[in-house]
């Protein structure tokens, strides 16, 4: 963890950038991972030095930086870190503009993704006063520690403070750490994020793959798995590609597969069924012309929207098995277009969706103000939907304006607080209260994950403590959940495929062509008082308010004003044929 010291140069430094001139968050940091790499590269060929010296080699094996001089006549050794950064700043300044950075773009030797990255780099750091405070801060951050850097990186991209355009935005820590234990990563699984921006959700994996499976880098394969062949993203903006890399490289991933990949316009064929497991939070602000959007996207669902065409494009990413956790908003929920009905009937009926997680419209403040939700299914491609979990978030930990302050101390913040939880802080975090029941429905496990690869199947992580693979209930014990009643905050709605006597959407009626029977609509249900205490271990109760009825199917209407989950967002999840109740008559 970052301690108040680090924390006050940090923002001191980024006082003074933007006092020099440079008032672009993007861009200052882009200037620092420009610096954190050419770091790593003077480590690198440290390494290279001591293992010659030990092994008395007369030439080191892999040399970073050259023998001789440059063009311009200065010896490759200026361009290390260890030796600039003890130059007098005017001097520093002109070996790094003159020297270090045309270095960096003709660097070749190394074919890992940060090299590839950095081949159009630009320094553009205006005094050499401003140069060597960036320089000094760096360096008086103890590196060889990987929490710590790590931990820098992120407070340095909570800085980002403006949302950018097609609805760009910086995911939170705590949001990207519930979607990953609800998917519980395994060492074996092969992840992407199409939509990588500063691969936090990669991140996030490798972290959580650290403390739950720390065999992962005591077995060779494993550790080669992990350092090479689990992490993929992809981005079309190079800024973020350099930022997210960087992030991964002090995360203590040595070689992801983070490149420039538009995941909408270009084709799939290489990609089609490569992945066990995908986490994203893509743009969903913005739409594409038919000519620019990749053909098979379209085959899938005919649309402009990008929220819809990245539904599309998980579906083909994912291998039959694999788990997905994305952040969609609530227009993919609830819009009446073909396409988006198309979509939501795919998921229900032709793979296996899981649950819906409806947040606050607050959580991406100060960015954005949008209501979103968080989807989590499974790739069959021959259904199985059974029961399908709703869980309506009320709070995040964090005050839902634009300040988004913490309401609890930082121990009881997150997914998985260090510190336990009363009933008056779990309505202040509803995420743990999420993870609790998660977990006791069986959700989550990945049951296929990794099954076609190559490497072993690493053993469950037996910590003391560790609840990720707390059981569900007992066979014999009914889940609450099962019969929660639809006015609580969570409960589950079964799919018409789980219950005898209800009529699959694709039963074509006597004599007719095959087509979706509905019955008709009936009358709206008049108020009726709802049901409270419903057992919540969080404290909350069930709100006031009514409950419709559509297509046969009731809807929660009211738990909150401002992000209202209605259950008819599936059409035809659970159709009956039976008669409307009479007026005044509450529903079950």
């Amino acid at each position: 963890m970052l301690n108040g010291e680090i924390r006050s140069r940090i923002d001191a430094l980024w006082n003074a950038f933007w006092t020099g001139g440079i008032s672009n968050p993007l861009e200052v940091i882009e200037q620092i991972t420009y610096l954190l790499f050419l770091k790593r590269l003077d480590d690198l060929h440290t390494l290279e030095e001591n293992k010659a010296a030990r092994l008395k080699l007369k030439k080191l094996e892999r040399r970073v930086f050259p023998e001789g001089k440059d063009a311009k006549g200065r010896p490759y050794e200026d361009c290390r870190w260890s030796r600039f950064k003890h130059f007098e700043a005017k001097e520093m300044f002109e070996v790094v503009d003159q020297h270090v950075f045309p270095f960096l773009r003709m660097l070749g030797g190394d074919d890992s993704t940060y090299a590839h990255h950095m081949k159009d780099a630009r320094f553009t750091i205006p005094t050499p006063a401003l140069l060597a405070k960036v320089v000094d801060m760096i360096d008086g951050v103890p590196m060889e520690d990987r929490d710590t850097k790590g931990d820098l990186y992120e407070y340095m991209l909570g800085k980002i403070a403006s949302a950018g355009q097609n609805g760009q935005f910086r995911t939170p820590r705590h949001i990207i750490q519930l979607m990953v234990e609800l998917v519980r990563p395994v060492p074996t699984d092969i992840m992407c994020d199409p939509a990588s921006g500063t691969c936090g959700f990669p991140v996030a994996v490798g972290e959580y793959l650290r403390r739950h499976h720390p065999e992962i880098l005591r077995d060779a394969r494993l550790k080669e798995h992990f350092h090479h062949h689990l992490f993929h993203g992809f981005d079309f903006d190079n800024t973020m590609l350099r930022i997210g890399s960087m992030n991964m490289l002090l995360h203590g991933v040595e070689n992801p597969d983070i490149r420039y990949r538009d995941s909408l316009a270009q084709d799939h064929a290489g990609e089609e069924e490569k992945y066990t497991l995908l986490l994203a939070n893509p743009p969903f602000a913005g739409s594409l012309d038919y000519e620019t959007c990749a053909k098979d996207l379209l085959q899938v669902v005919k649309t402009k929207k990008t929220e819809l065409l990245f539904l599309a494009l998980f579906l083909r990413l994912l291998k039959p098995g694999g788990r997905a956790a994305v952040i969609v908003p609530d227009g993919v929920l609830f819009g009446s277009s073909n396409a988006h009905k198309t979509l939501r009937q795919l998921l229900v009926e032709e793979q296996k969706l899981d649950a819906v997680i409806s947040l606050p419209g607050g959580v991406f403040k100060p960015y954005a103000g949008v209501s979103t939700a968080i989807l989590l299914f499974t790739k069959t491609n021959c259904g199985g939907t059974d029961n399908v979990w709703f869980y309506d978030v009320d709070a995040d930990g964090m005050s839902l304006d634009d300040k988004r302050t913490e309401l609890l101390p930082p121990e009881k913040l997150g997914p998985v607080p260090k510190g336990a939880l009363t009933a008056g802080d779990h309505a202040k975090n509803n995420l743990p209260d999420i993870l609790t029941r998660w977990r006791t429905l069986g959700f989550g496990v990945p049951a296929s994950a990794g099954k076609s690869s190559e490497l072993q199947r690493a053993p469950k992580s037996s910590q003391p403590g560790d609840k990720a693979h707390s059981p569900p209930p007992k066979g014999g014990t009914p889940n609450p959940e099962l019969t929660r009643p639809r006015t609580a905050q969570s409960f589950c709605v079964p799919s018409r495929h789980s219950r005898p006597g209800l009529r699959p959407l694709t039963q074509p009626l006597q004599g007719s062509r095959p087509r979706r029977s509905r019955p008709p609509r009936p009358r709206r249900n008049p108020e009726a008082p709802r049901q409270t205490g419903d057992g919540n271990p969080a404290g909350h109760e069930g709100a006031g308010g009514h409950a419709q009825m559509r297509y046969g199917v009731p809807a929660l209407a009211g738990r909150t004003q401002a992000n209202t989950m209605t259950l008819d967002m599936f059409n035809g999840l659970e159709e009956t044929d039976a008669p409307p109740a009479k007026a005044g008559t509450p529903y079950p």
